[in-house]
């Protein structure tokens, strides 16, 4: 039958062979490397070839089987046709050697290594034109596609694979943190910080960013009417809390933009303060940010009261605190209005030991634990594992610290730097 068919078409065939093989092979490596998330966006926007292969990918086992399917006649009708004209060529003993071994090596570089680079490197090139062949042709072979997915979906079952069909694609919260991290110039730095800063507000409780008590400036009752009232003229916060005689009882919020009303009185009374004051909110302290920014927005609130598991008075948090977790913080530069912290000549800081570490972190870009203590004080004592009764150096992560006054049990400063910022060594 051979002598009845020229060479001429044979090596047409052959040719024609080797570039079906290639389109199939990039098809599946197109399919199979198209960005999904981008396709979706495009096929919910009305692309017609984005839907397409989206219908496609719905059931990835019918269409690597119409692939394969494709991919396996062509190729083994190819060696047959090579062997063929090789035999022609070099006689039935050496033929079928040479054959193989050039069909193999055409086929790996023309319809294998540089169809199948081409379409990772430009998925949407390849997977776009090559639905629309591949999905009559999923028609058209469906009872043979089905045989074979049939057989290899049982395998895959007694493997322990049961969901065959396509799923929707999810990222975990660490992956989409990368994929955040690897957007590069598409996404602009100061966004990217605020997206990480979205994601990272299941990982921060309101006591990590909360006023601590100490911090905390209110109205307290039990002082005389006219203490009050200059407290209340010269207060450079919207909000305040009102409490009697220990902040554990607090007895209301008061915007200070209804202070008007009782101050436009010939005789203010602390009654009628307090009738200004708007019941406290409570929180408790180990509220997620994430959780806590909602229940602001379900009550119509913007400052709460932490308090800890025995209800006493931790501090107080504000949507404004929240916010700046995403946002950063209202100023362009954040380590000056840090008063905590105090900048030396030789590069380190002077640091209070009452500082927030997060504060610290955000301020300086540095990495301290917050998984522990609060304050920089608690973090020195908890690595030192004692209070120290003398100055001390220790060193944490990449940061050392000197402390420099301890005071009533309290280490009051410390000084500290970076020593690989510094070119030092451990």
């Amino acid at each position: 039958m051979s002598d009845d068919l020229p060479l001429g078409l044979l090596f047409g065939l052959l040719f024609l062979l080797i570039c079906l093989s290639a389109f199939f092979s990039s098809s599946e490596t197109g399919m199979m490397s198209i960005n999904r998330y981008r396709l979706s966006h495009q096929a919910k926007g009305g692309e017609r070839p984005a839907q397409r292969v989206l219908r496609l990918l719905g059931r990835p086992d019918r269409l690597i089987g119409v692939i394969l399917i494709g991919n396996n006649f062509v190729n083994n009708l190819a060696a047959s046709i090579a062997t063929i004209i090789a035999i022609h060529f070099f006689g039935e003993v050496s033929g079928p050697a040479v054959a193989t071994l050039a069909l193999t090596i055409v086929i790996l570089i023309f319809a294998e290594v540089t169809p199948k680079t081409y379409a990772a490197i430009k998925p949407e090139r390849i997977a776009y034109p090559t639905s629309l062949a591949l999905e009559p042709l999923l028609k058209l072979l469906y009872p043979l596609v089905w045989m074979v997915n049939a057989i290899s979906n049982g395998l895959l079952r007694l493997m322990g694979v049961r969901n065959i069909e396509g799923g929707a694609d999810s990222l975990t919260r660490d992956e989409l943190r990368t994929v955040v991290h690897e957007a590069g110039a598409m996404i602009p730095r100061r966004h990217q910080s605020m997206l990480l800063s979205i994601l990272d507000l299941e990982n921060v409780t309101v006591n990590d960013i909360m006023v601590p008590r100490h911090e905390v400036s209110g109205i307290d009752l039990d002082d005389d009417l006219e203490s009050i009232l200059a407290q209340v003229r010269a207060s450079q916060h919207t909000r305040v809390p009102v409490y009697k005689g220990d902040i554990n009882n607090i007895i209301g919020i008061l915007h200070l933009r209804n202070a008007a009303r009782f101050l436009s009185k010939s005789e203010v009374t602390k009654a009628a303060i307090v009738q200004e004051a708007r019941e406290p909110y409570f929180i408790p302290e180990s509220t997620p940010l994430h959780t806590q920014l909602l229940n602001f927005q379900q009550q119509k609130r913007r400052i709460g009261i932490v308090v800890d598991e025995y209800g006493d008075v931790e501090g107080l948090v504000t949507l404004e605190d929240i916010l700046e977790e995403i946002v950063g913080e209202f100023t362009t530069d954040v380590a000056g209005m840090q008063q905590d912290i105090h900048s030396q000549d030789d590069g380190s800081y002077v640091i209070e030991g009452t500082a927030n570490i997060r504060d610290i972190n955000k301020a300086l870009g540095w990495q301290l634990p917050t998984d522990g203590p609060k304050t920089l004080n608690g973090l020195i004592l908890e690595h030192l594992e004692s209070f120290p009764d003398a100055p001390a150096c220790l060193q944490v992560g990449t940061t050392r610290m000197e402390i420099l006054q301890v005071k009533d049990n309290l280490i009051t400063s410390a000084r500290c730097w970076q020593y690989m910022r510094r070119g030092r060594t451990a």
